[in-house]
């Protein structure tokens, strides 16, 4: 995998996403802690400092005429000072226990009013533990009896120290007492306790950090398993965005090929259905036809030669009998048209494709309903917007489409009045648009998906086949139809139609 390709893979970026998370985590970790091992170094050297500057005191008093307060008062050192320094006590004591200096004046010895001194007992100080500065060269060499036991002082604890001193005047103990190290300590437990603090913000923003980009980076995989239910359900529209360029922008275009070929599958398949179902629907309309014009033929010549050979003789009968005979044939004549449009519906088209004048066309199908429309005072127009280029159609078909629309249209108006009409125009290249509009009751919302329907019917004496048959002829065209009513307001049916640019162009009137 060549390197840019391995920059915008899906798994190289959340592992990098995941390694710089690591490596911020473990470098702000490592930043506190080394603060914290610096803080412990600085107080290890502070008590070494503390105890290196009491012995240096000790052993300048042994050689000045000054008590360790009054050498004290002369430095500027703050490791000495009362308030905050680590050093509580430096005193000088002799093999008896008797403190013959004190950086605190009560502890020094008193003049007595013979001349004598008065010692103050080290045993009787409350000091700390009591602990050795160095390592003796001569570990056996015999301790004064008021130095106890050696025992462990923690680095920040408070503690004295001794260090023996020979001296011209026998040997001598320089005593360091240490108070404890709070402020250091209290530094130290602040700064362990901001550290984790600062630990727990980085952990906490790193880890909010990382959930936002793990949720984007599998953000896709959702859409792609929403997707993927809808399918399940049945949805084959369902598209997932494909503008990745990794892993998941692969997948998701995958996704999208694979939908396309399941809905031109289902497509295929319900075609085939279609197919299917029309060749059965087809051999047995042509079966029942055949056994049903036979009679309806015989029963069409008998009611003719009746009227011929056997009317009345009288008036009045005579013409009872042709009212009866009328009507019989006028039934006779709708049973074989509905036999026509569903031998018209189940049988494959054959389009002898032509050029076609579609405004005469529409002309004449308004002329079919102009008898019946002039006696409901329905007006009837063509209206044409433009020139018109000629439409490439079948004659019969196109006759046949029109036709039912119109009737359809007056039909739908109930009542004197209203109007029809037929609107043509030429929108887009390589189309015509028709449009049959009239002011009738127009159709409920319910029923405008089912209209095109085989034997789906609003009339009590309808098959239901017409709009069927006139969406079936417009799509072998290669046309489209839509629908456009509410109820109470009308109805208008849109087609577009191919046409032949190149053939005769339609001059618009006037």
């Amino acid at each position: 995998m060549q390197f840019p390709a391995l920059i915008t893979s899906f798994r190289a970026r959340l592992l990098l996403l995941l390694a710089l998370m690591l490596g911020i985590t473990l470098g702000v970790q490592y930043y506190f802690n080394l603060r914290t091992v610096r803080s412990n170094a600085h107080m290890i050297v502070e008590q070494e400092q503390a105890i290196m500057t009491g012995v240096a005191l000790g052993v300048k008093s042994l050689t000045s005429d000054k008590y360790l307060d009054e050498i004290i008062g002369d430095l500027r050192e703050p490791l000495l000072n009362d308030k905050n320094g680590r050093v509580k006590n430096i005193m000088v004591v002799d093999d008896d226990g008797n403190v013959q200096d004190s950086i605190i004046p009560e502890y020094n010895p008193k003049k007595l009013d013979d001349g004598t001194n008065q010692f103050y007992q080290f045993k009787n100080m409350p000091l700390p533990p009591l602990r050795g500065a160095v390592r003796l060269t001569n570990e056996d060499e015999e301790l004064p009896s008021w130095i106890p036991s050696s025992s462990s002082v923690d680095f920040a604890e408070a503690g004295a120290f001794y260090f023996p001193v020979e001296t011209d005047k026998g040997r001598r103990f320089i005593i360091v007492v240490l108070g404890p190290a709070n402020t250091l300590t209290n530094l130290l437990e602040r700064q362990t306790s901001r550290a984790a603090l600062y630990t727990l913000l980085l952990l906490l923003v790193t880890t909010l950090v990382t959930g936002f980009f793990v949720w984007r980076f599998t953000r896709p995989i959702k859409e792609l398993s929403n997707a993927a239910r809808k399918v399940a359900a049945g949805n084959l529209d369902v598209q997932v965005p494909a503008d990745r360029t990794d892993e998941m922008g692969t997948l998701a275009i995958a996704f999208n090929e694979m939908t396309e070929k399941l809905k031109g599958a289902r497509e295929l398949e319900t075609q085939l259905h279609q197919a299917e179902k029309a060749a059965v629907v087809g051999r047995l309309a042509a079966a029942i036809a055949h056994e049903i014009r036979n009679p309806l033929n015989y029963i069409n010549l008998t009611l003719d030669h009746l009227r011929s050979s056997f009317a009345p003789g009288d008036e009045k009968k005579r013409e009872t009998f042709a009212r009866l005979t009328d009507q019989l044939k006028t039934e006779v004549a709708r049973i074989n048209r509905h036999i026509t449009d569903f031998l018209k519906y189940s049988r494959p088209t054959k389009l002898e494709l032509q050029d076609v004048n579609i405004r005469a066309e529409a002309e004449d199908a308004l002329r079919i309903v102009e008898a019946r429309a002039e006696e409901s005072g329905i007006a009837t127009n063509v209206i044409q917007e433009g020139d018109l280029p000629a439409v490439l159609a079948d004659r019969e078909s196109l006759r046949s489409v029109l036709t039912n629309l119109v009737i359809n249209a007056v039909e739908a108006i109930d009542g004197e009045g209203g109007a029809v009409s037929i609107k043509l125009s030429h929108p887009a290249q390589n189309f015509v648009k028709v449009e049959v509009s009239d002011t009738g009751c127009g159709i409920a919302n319910e029923d405008i998906a089912k209209i095109f329907e085989p034997y789906f019917s609003t009339k009590d004496t309808g098959t239901g086949l017409g709009l069927a048959i006139v969406k079936k002829a417009v799509d072998d065209h290669g046309g489209t139809i839509s629908v456009a009513s509410r109820k109470g307001g009308g109805t208008t049916f849109t087609i577009t139609l191919p046409a032949n640019e190149k053939g005769e162009t339609l001059k618009a009137e006037g």
